[in-house]
């Protein structure tokens, strides 16, 4: 994995690691399409609510809930293809996730404006690894006060980001919209929740 590092920031970058776990990037992104119950929550922005600019769905064991822009996912079982990745991560990490909030940007007008996943709810001292399939992204980062300069990791097809701590309490990352982005792409955020 490739380090990058900054002040607070701690990510390492596997590009095409789904392909050197000899699977299908492909076929995993439409097994996850056909298989998963995505929904389109609506979000309430100065009063007013609108549609989620991308589809979710929240994948977890019973009793992982989790709360974020004012909503509460359902929680949706693991499916085979996802207990496959899973696995593979916690041997990669050494990291039982027990949650993963999936994202589908259908076209390059899909976004997520800037936020850090620090939820209470989440482990703060777990890694978060994220899971790129379909179209090349750019994921923004920037410091949430400082003067270190905002950057971006492209992220292609078959990518992984893990995000180790401190990052979520001393940055924030987006994904700005792409007029010229046309092809879908689904972003696999696989978390630690804190069990009572």
């Amino acid at each position: 994995m490739i380090p990058i590092q900054r002040r607070g920031l701690r990510l390492r970058h596997a590009p095409g690691w789904v392909q050197q776990q000899g699977l299908d990037a492909l076929q995993l992104r439409r097994t996850l399409v056909q298989e998963l119950p995505w929904e389109q929550p609506l979000v309430t922005v100065y009063g007013r609510q609108h549609p989620t600019p991308r589809l979710c769905c929240w994948v977890a064991d019973p009793g992982c809930t989790y709360r974020y822009s004012g909503q509460q996912p359902p929680i949706s079982p693991w499916i085979p293809s996802l207990t496959v990745l899973q696995d593979r991560l916690q041997q990669e990490l050494g990291v039982r996730f027990n949650s993963l909030l999936l994202n589908r940007y259908r076209s390059g007008a899909d976004r997520m404006g800037w936020h850090a996943d620090d939820e209470p709810e989440l482990d703060d001292q777990a890694p978060i690894a994220s899971l790129s399939l379909g179209v090349a992204r750019d994921l923004r980062f920037r410091p949430r006060r400082g003067e270190e300069p905002a950057f971006a990791v492209r992220l292609e097809d078959g990518d992984l980001l893990v995000m180790d701590a401190p990052t979520q309490h001393h940055w924030q990352h987006a994904l700005p919209p792409r007029t010229r982005v046309v092809a879908e792409r689904i972003n696999l955020t696989f978390r630690v929740i804190r069990q009572p």
